[in-house]
Parts: structure tokens; C-alpha cells; sequence
């Protein structure tokens, strides 16, 4: 049993903020259909989608974590999933925190979290949220332009700076971030003059090399600019840094286990033995992807030949708003809980299926979830269920066109 497994460890999960006094439900293997079944009952009159959030899950990728990047201490990103269970659970974990504005920071401050355990990971902030800020007690941030040296000085002029830049290489497998933040390398040298010039404290380097990267050489490269940098700190005469900040991008799969080999190699090759180092990361996506599912109700349905289409009661301006920003429809995948039609047989197994599409509530015609996907013959009031639906999900969510798709109930199980 790992350390993150223990009774313990359990009992400090449940005993969090934003966990505590809520029902927690032990699944046993296999056990989330029925879970979800039994939700279904208790709230058919709404029928309202729901989310499912497992902290078992969130448990095992914390210990994960610490297990493959011992060295490098997370601050889960906010903005990714701020669900209160997930953000409690990891607080209790150990995690830090990356927030982006004036509200994430005080829903994390709000749950007991010290305002050291976060990093105001915005290059570019509203000069009252910097206030804000410097009143609290957070005392770590980003900047990549001159502009924003100015604002650190007048309002939070004690406040360590991490310098942001672009990555020499950049995965593009979902979403650039470079396009929008990050120094370019001939801009370094001139912004560290700058903080120089106005008495500021720049204490590393922080870079995200792109959201769900697959490319790991992305990492190492990153590494070796923030290495060049501190050596140019050193050369114009300022304090020597100490925080390496390997951003986010991380995914809780396969990929994972070979970033962590290379971006293990690289501290070596690049900092050995480097004393008063502090790396530091930003993961979103690792944490919350896998740990949630989605369970949505079939509100519409038209049969057009051998083709069969459904409307859900969520969509692309609601859990699924990756579909148009990141072009993610390719990776769902949905499962029938057909307990309405067919309750001797809910899960459909061995039915015939037909070529379907999935849209969403609205009466966009962008609104549409799945194309060609194959499911069985299903009904209005039968449920659909989309797995790996935590990640920048009903973060997102919005109100449009009247549809409530912001506030989505979630319920937790171990």
C-alpha cells in the first residue's frame, strides 16, 4: 500500500475542506455504473447532468507524482478544474497552488491553504488583483514585459519574480501558449536589465512548453534556456536564482513516466547539484483529466434512416468546450446507461448499434458533441456517459442561450 493509499492519508482527504461533511461513496471495482445508477434514481425528477469526481484517483496520481518527480513540487492550476473536493484533496496531498487572478486566489485562501503555497502565475495582471495580492500575502509571480515591471514596482515591489519565456521548442499537440506569453530569448537580457534597474527580485525562470505535450524533448530544451538565464543573472550582477519552474503540460498516461525521465535527466545535466534549487511545476490537466466522469441525460431524439441523433443536456458552451478550442472530439468516448428503456439490460451489452450523432442543448448548430459514433438503439430520458471529463470541462461552462451549463453537480466516491 503506498503512502498516499494508507488509512491515513484517506482520512485526511476526507477530513479537507471542500470534502468534509460531504458524502463520499467507496466504489468497488467495477462498481461506477451501478453508482451512477442509483444517482439517476434518486434525482429523476431533474434529470440534470452530473459530474462524478474520484478521489481515489486524484490519491493515486498524487503518489504517482511524488513517486517519478520527487524533486519537484506541484502547484495545481486552478483555473483547470476548481472543483472544492479536488482543490481540498490536494491541499491535504501537499499540493501548492497556481492561480490566476484575484478569485482563484481567494477561493484557495478560503480554504485554509498559507498564501506561500501559491504562485500568481499571470504574466500580465489587472493592477488591482496585483494589490490585492501584495495584501494577502502572495508573494510570487510572473511577468515577460517591461509594463509589468512597472506595475510590481509600484504595488508589490517585494514580490520574487519569475522571468516567463517562450520555449525553444514548443509541443503543439492541443494549445501554443507562446503565442501569448512568454520573453523571447532576445528579450531577456533586456527585461533583467529592467528589474535590475527598478530594485526587483527575479529568483528563476518558468515556462510551459504547451497543454497535454507528447513531445519530451520540449522539456529538456526548456531546461537548458532557464540554465543560460540564470548565468546571465549571475554576469549582470544579480542575486543568483534558485527556481526552476517547468510549468504544466503534463498528462496522466503513458507519456507521463518518459516527461519525468527526461526532465529528471535534464535538472542533472543542467543544475548538479545545485544547492537551494526549488523546481517547481504546474500541472492541471494530470490531475483533473482522469479523476472525473460525466453523466448526461438524452433530452431529444431523431431517427433519420440508419442514422440516429441525439440531444443532451450538455454541450459545446458547457462540459464540452474543448470540442471548438482544442479540437478534442476525437478523444471522447461515451458509454450507454439505457435505464430508462432498457433497465434489464442498462449498459446495453450485445446490442445492435448504429451510426449516431450527439449534440448538444442549444440552438447552435456548432453545438455538436460526436459524429459517427456508434451506439445502440437509445431513448429520451436514457443517459449517456463521457469518461476522463475533468480537465478545463465545466470550468468553462457558460449560460448561453439560457441553458444552465456552469453549475453542474458533482458527486464523490473513493
Amino acid at each position: 500500500m503506498g503512502i498516499f493509499s494508507s488509512p491515513n492519508s484517506l482520512q485526511k482527504v476526507l477530513s479537507a475542506p471542500g470534502v468534509e461533511g460531504k458524502s463520499v461513496t467507496k466504489l468497488t471495482k467495477g462498481g461506477l455504473t451501478e453508482f451512477i445508477q442509483s444517482i439517476i434514481v434518486k434525482t429523476q425528477e431533474m434529470k440534470e447532468s452530473f459530474y462524478i469526481l474520484d478521489l481515489g484517483v486524484v490519491m493515486s496520481l498524487y503518489e504517482n507524482w511524488t513517486q517519478n518527480l520527487p524533486m519537484i513540487q506541484p502547484f495545481y492550476a486552478f483555473k483547470c478544474n476548481p472543483e472544492p473536493a479536488l482543490l481540498g484533496t490536494l491541499a491535504a496531498l501537499g499540493s501548492n497552488f497556481d492561480c490566476a487572478s484575484k478569485g482563484e486566489i481567494e477561493a484557495i485562501l478560503a480554504l485554509g491553504v498559507s498564501p506561500d503555497r501559491i504562485l500568481f502565475a499571470n504574466p500580465c495582471k489587472a493592477e488591482s488583483h496585483i494589490k490585492y495580492a501584495a495584501r494577502v500575502g502572495v508573494n510570487l509571480t510572473t511577468f515577460d514585459s517591461r509594463d509589468e515591471l512597472d506595475k510590481m514596482q509600484v504595488w508589490h515591489p517585494k514580490c520574487k519574480l519569475l522571468i516567463r519565456i517562450k520555449p525553444p521548442l514548443e509541443c503543439k499537440d492541443v494549445r501554443e501558449l507562446s503565442t501569448k506569453f512568454g520573453a523571447l530569448n532576445e528579450e531577456v537580457l533586456p527585461l533583467l536589465r529592467s528589474a535590475k534597474g527598478l530594485g526587483l527580485n527575479v529568483v528563476g525562470v518558468t515556462f510551459h512548453i504547451g497543454s497535454a505535450a507528447k513531445d519530451s524533448r520540449a522539456y529538456r530544451e526548456a531546461i537548458a534556456a532557464a540554465k543560460a538565464i540564470f548565468d546571465t543573472a549571475i554576469l549582470l550582477g544579480m542575486p543568483k536564482m534558485y527556481v526552476v519552474d517547468v510549468g504544466g503540460g503534463f498528462t496522466a498516461d503513458s507519456y507521463f513516466n518518459e516527461m519525468a525521465t527526461v526532465i529528471k535527466a535534464a535538472l542533472q545535466d543542467y543544475f548538479p547539484n545545485e544547492p537551494g534549487l526549488s523546481v517547481i511545476s504546474e500541472p492541471g490537466r494530470y490531475f483533473a483529466e482522469t479523476s472525473s466522469t460525466l453523466v448526461t441525460n438524452i433530452i431529444g431524439k431523431r431517427v433519420r434512416g440508419e442514422l440516429r441523433e441525439y440531444w443532451i443536456n450538455d454541450g459545446t458552451y458547457g462540459s464540452f468546450n474543448g470540442i471548438p478550442r482544442d479540437n478534442i472530439r476525437p478523444t471522447i468516448t461515451c458509454t450507454p446507461i439505457a435505464c430508462t428503456s432498457n433497465p434489464s439490460n442498462p449498459t446495453c451489452k450485445e446490442l445492435c448499434t448504429y451510426k449516431a450523432t450527439v449534440f448538444g442543448p442549444t440552438c447552435d448548430s456548432l453545438d455538436t458533441i460526436l459524429k459517427g459514433h456508434q451506439l445502440p438503439e437509445l431513448h429520451v430520458n436514457d443517459w449517456l456517459v463521457f469518461h476522463e471529463m475533468g480537465a478545463y470541462t465545466a470550468a468553462g461552462g457558460s449560460n448561453f442561450n439560457g441553458f444552465d451549463m456552469a453549475s453542474t453537480s458533482t458527486y464523490l466516491a473513493f
